[in-house]
């Protein structure tokens, strides 16, 4: 995904002169041939991720496209005011692409998880939530939106689902129903997709990947619900505030809908260990994801 980054980056940078990196001393050596090409548009601020968010909300009101990049705690949590103020409640487009998402650093300890992030930024307006978990989808969805004059936060997962999606498939805003079902509606986000698609191979459930969290493509996710009476959301974040939230507000006017959500239960993890390790004490794994699916259907 990051080397999938750094190759957009290099190919929007030689047709655009106006878009312009800011990092937080992250990937420098990864973006080393956008430096080398485009010295004047390339910046490495150090850790001061308060200040490069507000260097992007004055280089996008001169009419830059900046691109600010660091990892997903520094980017959001510590900067939650610059956001909200410099760059949301100005309407001045920026693009927010952080790396160790949810607990992809587990290694690191709790101090690198973020698993708030959605629901952090979901609380803003005029900002857009993108969760690409494949190279493909990253390349064509910021080329889509990288100038369209909103802030937009991509996470990017260290981990890919795996599953190939062809180009005239991703679209921002719209959704991939990715397999046909009657009895369950599973709505899922990110790297747990492969998961899903493994548990749920011999059961009656209709899967429905969304890699844009806002807007969601809540057409497409009603007209499943309605058909099936009961939706699961299974996403690397605070059941909380993350794409449940984002599920459940758009069919809360279906009567008689069973909803159930499975990610991070409102609780901090607190133990050191691998991705898969902390996927599988979650329950999201292709037993926890398979054993909860045989419960609703």
């Amino acid at each position: 995904m990051r080397k999938q980054f750094a190759k957009t980056l290099e190919e929007v940078g030689d047709k655009d002169e106006n878009l312009v990196v800011l990092l937080g001393d992250v990937s420098v050596f990864l973006l080393r041939k956008f430096q080398e090409r485009f010295p004047n548009r390339f910046y490495n601020i150090g850790i001061c991720e308060q200040t490069i968010i507000s260097m992007a909300a004055g280089l996008s009101a001169l009419g830059f496209y900046p691109v600010i990049h660091t990892i997903a705690p520094f980017a959001v949590e510590r900067c939650y005011e610059q956001i909200k103020i410099g760059l949301c409640y100005q309407k001045l487009g920026a693009n927010i692409v952080s790396v160790g998402s949810a607990f992809d650093y587990a290694a690191l300890g709790s101090s690198h998880h973020c698993y708030e992030d959605l629901a952090i930024l979901r609380s803003l307006p005029n900002l857009q939530i993108v969760y690409p978990s494949s190279e493909i989808e990253f390349d064509v969805i910021f080329k889509e939106t990288y100038n369209n004059g909103y802030p937009t936060y991509f996470r990017l997962p260290g981990n890919k689902h795996g599953v190939q999606f062809a180009s005239d498939q991703i679209r921002f805003g719209n959704g991939i129903k990715v397999k046909e079902g009657n009895s369950l509606t599973i709505v899922v986000t990110g790297p747990q997709l492969k998961n899903v698609i493994m548990a749920s191979e011999l059961l009656d459930s209709e899967i429905i990947y969304v890699h844009t969290i806002k807007p969601l493509d809540v057409e497409l996710v009603r007209h499943s619900v309605i058909k099936t009476g009961k939706v699961l959301t299974i996403e690397e974040h605070n059941t909380i505030g993350g794409l449940g939230d984002e599920v459940s507000r758009a069919t809360e006017d279906i009567g008689n809908v069973i909803q159930v959500r499975m990610g991070i239960n409102d609780t901090f993890l607190t133990k050191y260990g691998s991705y898969g390790q902390h996927c599988t004490a979650l329950g999201l794994d292709i037993n926890g994801i398979k054993h909860m699916i045989e419960g609703l259907i």
